[in-house]
């Protein structure tokens, strides 16, 4: 029997920051005089100082830095792991600058991973497309006169918000743009159409609720829709249609002075059909950083068939699994054990193992992948933003570990789940996944006092 899931069933991971250092010095020199001109321009000869430099970057430590042992950290995790809330739990942390595996419980197990899936996700999409990449939304003039085609090419941030009010994506393309480059085209427009195309397959995976959708945590995938299909644009708590693309297609009928009620979907691809209006979505680096700090199924879905589509393969959801779990392997990260039906983690049909999640963070920390680096400024940070940001502020040990670990969380009924990095007290950055399924009711605080020990031990001898 399907478990029930959580309302919002995409949810919090722990953070852990790798703090970087920047050094900025400015040198400022001015000599004011009313009437001494060789003092006004004694500047002109003085050496000046060297312009300012900033190099962030995760520093190496020094080698006589403590390192932790596997011994003192299974001692440190002893108390933590017999909370009988965590019910089923398996994990491994891997200390980052050695990549020697410190602690592993069940590691190749596979477990409901939840939204830490979307970890993999970005992994995959940081391996494939470059970070500035865009999704182009285009209008096509159609077969017949007076017809537009809006042709959906995977942005799900699109809005038919007003020019002068807030999206809920940041940076969004809208409707709005479209409709002032069609009425600057010239065309007369009676009739507008819809083309799903670019997404095949089925609109909902395996393993979904549909009742999820008036929940908030998703919307059947089309390659076009409004706010990621929210009903109310800029509220959190909003449902999602189950007519995304439709939707859309009306916004811009609206926009156009057409009746949206005659909208209907294409069959297919227009042939050969002109451009008459095109808009961009946000960067990619931009969608991943939402996606991963507000848990986004909508953005996380449409990120995967972007990789999919970068590949040649079908934008579907298994075309989409296929593409992210391939990417994977080519950046070493070992997806033995993996089974998964979407690229979000809300399916209760997606299984991952411990050792896959934490070797997705560890390849974005070793220096082998430098294009994956990115995954760890858009983890959220613990106590600080994100799903992260109410939690590890409880207690002693979480606040000594917010600010200081940056994790992507994954919650469903019963299930708790943390992947990322953590910065113990002795300078070392750990990379850690922890999975939790069968939870009991104080699962999740339990899990992060867990995650927490990570910051507080040395975890030497």
């Amino acid at each position: 029997m399907r478990p029930a899931r959580w309302r919002r069933s995409t949810h919090l991971v722990i953070g852990l920051v790798v703090l970087v250092l920047v050094a900025a010095v400015i040198g400022v020199a001015a000599v004011l005089t009313s009437g001494d001109t060789s003092a006004r321009n004694t500047d002109a000869v003085r050496p000046q100082p060297a312009p300012a430099t900033a190099a962030p970057g995760v520093q190496a430590l020094a080698d006589d830095t403590d390192k932790p042992s596997p011994a003192g950290l299974a001692a440190a995790l002893a108390g933590p792991l017999a909370d009988p809330n965590l019910g089923a739990l398996t994990g491994r942390v891997t200390d980052a600058g050695t990549g020697a595996e410190l602690w592993a419980q069940g590691a190749t197990i596979p477990m409901l991973p939840a939204s830490t899936n979307k970890v993999l996700t970005t992994v995959a999409a940081l391996a494939t497309l470059d970070r500035d990449a865009t999704l182009t939304t285009t209008v096509l003039a159609g077969p017949t006169p007076g017809l537009v085609v809006l042709h959906g090419g995977g942005d799900p941030t699109l809005s038919a918000a007003p020019a002068d009010k807030p999206t809920w994506y940041k940076g969004a393309a809208r409707i709005s743009d479209l409709a002032d480059q069609v009425r600057r085209s010239g065309a007369t427009v009676t009739a507008v159409q819809v083309d799903l195309s670019a997404y095949s397959g089925p609109t909902m995976a395996p393993g979904w609720d549909p009742a999820d959708i008036d929940g908030g945590d998703i919307a059947p995938m089309e390659s076009v829709m409004l706010d990621g299909g929210r009903i109310q644009p800029v509220s959190a708590e909003s449902r999602r249609s189950t007519t995304p693309g439709l939707d859309a297609g009306r916004a811009l009928a609206a926009a156009l002075g057409v009746d949206p009620a005659s909208v209907t979907v294409a069959s297919g691809p227009v042939p050969d059909a002109r451009e008459i209006a095109s808009v961009k979505s946000p960067p990619l680096l931009e969608r991943l950083r939402q996606m991963m700090n507000e848990s986004d199924n909508v953005m996380a879905e449409s990120t995967g068939r972007e990789v999919a589509a970068a590949l040649n393969r079908p934008q579907s959801f298994d075309g989409a699994v296929a593409a992210v779990l391939t990417q994977l392997r080519g950046v070493g990260v070992d997806t033995a054990g993996a089974v998964l039906v979407d690229s979000s983690g809300l399916s209760v049909d997606d299984r991952l193992t411990a050792d896959t999640l934490d070797g997705a963070v560890a390849a974005a920390v070793s220096g082998e992948h430098p294009q994956l680096r990115p995954l760890l400024d858009v983890l959220p940070i613990a106590g600080g933003s994100g799903t992260l940001s109410n939690r590890y502020l409880d207690t002693d040990a979480g606040k000594a570990a917010a600010g200081w670990l940056r994790a992507k969380t994954g919650s469903l009924t019963a299930v708790n789940t943390l992947a990322g990095i953590v910065t113990d007290k002795s300078g070392r950055v750990l990379t850690f996944a922890l999975m939790s399924n069968n939870a009991g009711p104080t699962g999740r605080t339990s899990l992060d006092a867990l995650a927490a020990v990570l910051r507080s031990c040395g975890c030497g001898g």
